[in-house]
């Protein structure tokens, strides 16, 4: 997870084109001879998009866009400590 990069996804792109990309990643990874640098790029990025979607909807639901950020890479680091 990129903050910066979740940021750009959010300012730059529709909640419409962000779910059609995520698409288009997730069935690229069902490809039988997609390698693991591959595999690994592309959950990073349906991550950060994910992370956009998310920023998409708490602005829309109220939230400022810094506030907004700041709650989902709360969300994130909160659910990493739990796991640890």
């Amino acid at each position: 997870m990129k903050l910066p990069i979740i940021r750009q996804f959010y300012q730059n792109q529709s909640p419409e084109n962000l779910e059609k990309t995520i698409e288009v990643l997730e069935s690229f990874t069902e490809f039988r001879n997609v390698s693991e640098e591959e595999l690994n790029v592309c959950g990073e990025l349906i991550t950060n998009i994910c992370g956009a979607l998310e920023v998409h909807q708490l602005v829309k639901n109220g939230r400022s866009e810094k506030d907004a950020l700041n709650s989902f890479a709360q969300k994130v680091l909160g659910s990493i400590d739990n796991k640890v």
